[in-house]
């Protein structure tokens, strides 16, 4: 008896010695992969996260990791020398600040927007002009802060166009990023709110209620660059290659973009 379970114990103390020495090995398996960080403005959030799901079953070796923002804060992060391989900006004005400073070599426009302004979807309220956004029936009105969000931006050169961004002030509720101006009018915390065509697309809580002409505010290209600081550069490039090809093409333009060339 006393002999079996000795036997017992040497068992359990083989079978443990197993189980710790296949614990590095599944570390260095982890290991091997190469973490790729992209800076990229939060408007791209449902198309990249789709596009990464393709590329990462195509690389096992890569992982993508995402960092969504205002692309105005995004470009201070990599300024401030945050880590990041690649910069995806909802505007130029962002990705020219990078390249001027010597922070991002090779770059290219990929993409074109639309500036809309949306509303709940149960709202009755009919508009034809964003001047209407006067009119005592808009209580709030969402938009990016002008500073750091470039939909914010648009929205500014907007409404300063046609001479009402000044009358408007006490109705404007600020938000961080173009998602959260369309979560403010989802939850009915404003009436209306500036947002980019493909973020209207992505949510069944509001609607669009008027696309505003692209003559009244600059054009809306994503460009994308790489950070010269990059660790890994090959692999960041390689993705950078590949939101170039038809298969990424295929999935921005289904989530409302349009292709810059």
């Amino acid at each position: 008896m006393e002999m079996f379970k000795k036997l017992g114990v040497v068992v359990m103390a083989v079978l443990l010695a197993v189980a710790l020495s296949a614990v590095p090995e599944k570390q260095v398996e982890a290991a091997k992969k190469t973490e790729i960080i992209i800076s990229a403005a939060a408007s791209l959030q449902d198309s990249l996260d789709k596009i990464a799901v393709l590329y990462e079953k195509q690389h096992p070796d890569i992982d993508l990791v995402f960092n969504y923002g205002a692309s105005g804060t995004l470009q201070k992060q990599i300024e401030q020398g945050a880590p990041a391989d690649l910069f995806f900006s909802a505007g130029d004005k962002q990705m020219k600040a990078l390249v001027d400073g010597g922070l991002v070599s090779d770059n290219t426009e990929l993409l074109k927007n639309q500036l809309v302004l949306v509303v709940p979807s149960d709202s009755k309220t009919s508009i034809s002009t964003i001047t209407q956004l006067t009119d005592k029936s808009f209580k709030k009105v969402a938009v990016g802060q002008p500073e750091s969000v470039p939909a914010g931006q648009y929205a500014q050169q907007s409404l300063t166009a046609k001479n009402v961004w000044d009358t408007l002030q006490s109705k404007l509720v600020f938000a961080k990023d173009v998602r959260q101006v369309l979560s403010y009018v989802e939850t009915g915390n404003a009436d209306a709110g500036f947002v980019y065509k493909t973020d209207a697309l992505t949510s069944n809580k509001v609607k669009i209620a008027l696309t505003v002409g692209a003559h009244v505010h600059k054009a809306i290209n994503y460009p994308v660059g790489l950070v010269k600081e990059s660790k890994h550069q090959a692999e960041a490039k390689a993705f950078y290659s590949y939101v170039q090809t038809k298969s990424a093409n295929d999935v921005f333009t289904s989530y409302g973009f349009k292709l810059a060339n």
